[in-house]
């Protein structure tokens, strides 16, 4: 199945422990669409100023990721600066400028209004409801958000909840929406909002995914080296989301297997700044460390 996604395409500046990047080519659908068109074909709805390099769009056009939906308009980029602390958990945003980011109404080109995956990356929910209504009944949705959209923009999260499959989001996030502190008792109360199937992203410690009685847990890849942890949890999302295309089947078995493609695609972001080692990895190098994720974590029942 092919995928369409909205979200942002931006330059980061990232300061670490050890290192810090300039400029680095950074946005929720960047890391997403790299990852996820790995498994399927992905196009891509996002705003870019003209200060956009064009080596970063051949870069996403060499990797296979259709940008007919990529609109270019007068400003700058959307740009984040921000460090990460020690414990990489912890981090401080220094400058965040939305330019042309700020006024971005999401077009889907008519081509495109076919897909059958839709996933709605990290921006405001009445943005996501609006790409909803420009395609037509795709087969699966699904949704990432963030504690602002939450605390802020609640009633349009909610409506937008109600047409929505799989929501992708971290503990505190769950939390936060459902008012249950306990991962399970959250994952019920936002099933009634909508999605049926919540994939709980938990950084180092893995992910945990629930769709009703069915629960799987997830152990992150404990090997990687963590050069920068910018869109780790984007790709993971490009993971599960792609490898689900790719099979055209939402049995719960495969939820499994997605989630554990989606750890892969975060283990390798994590091990460089941007998107440089996502972008330089083989398929075979994936399913490498997806074998690796099955000696690590199978044991006879």
């Amino acid at each position: 199945m092919n995928i369409l996604t909205v979200g942002s395409v931006a330059y980061d500046e990232v300061i670490t422990p050890f290192d810090r990047r300039e400029r680095a080519l950074g946005g929720s659908a960047t890391f997403f669409s790299i990852a996820a068109r790995h498994f399927a074909p992905v196009s891509l709805v996002a705003v870019v100023g003209n200060d956009f390099n064009l080596a970063d769009e051949q870069l996403l056009e060499h990797k296979g990721v259709d940008l007919a939906g990529l609109e270019k308009v007068d400003g700058k980029c959307f740009f984040w600066k921000g460090e990460y602390l020690a414990n990489w958990n912890d981090r401080i945003t220094h400058d965040t400028q939305l330019n042309v980011f700020e006024h971005f109404k999401p077009k889907v080109p008519h081509t495109l209004r076919d897909s059958e995956v839709v996933f709605l990356g990290n921006i405001h929910p009445s943005l996501q409801l609006d790409v909803l209504n420009q395609v037509d009944k795709p087969k699966v949705v699904a949704l990432d958000t963030m504690n602002l959209w939450i605390k802020e923009t609640r009633a349009d999260l909610i409506e937008t909840l109600k047409h929505v499959d799989f929501l992708l989001i971290n503990d505190s996030e769950a939390a936060m929406l459902s008012g249950q502190r306990q991962l399970i008792e959250a994952a019920k109360t936002i099933a009634e909002m909508g999605p049926k199937t919540l994939c709980i992203k938990q950084g180092e410690h893995g992910a945990l995914l629930i769709r009703g009685e069915e629960i799987f847990m997830a152990p992150a890849y404990p090997k990687c080296t963590v050069v920068d942890p910018t869109g780790a949890g984007d790709s993971f999302a490009g993971g599960f989301i792609g490898y689900l295309a790719a099979q055209n089947d939402l049995s719960f078995d495969t939820l499994k297997k997605a989630v554990i493609y989606g750890s892969v695609m975060g283990s390798f972001t994590v091990e460089s700044f941007s998107v440089d080692r996502l972008a330089s990895i083989t398929r075979d190098d994936i399913e490498a460390r997806y074998r690796e994720f099955v000696t690590y974590t199978h044991f006879e029942a």
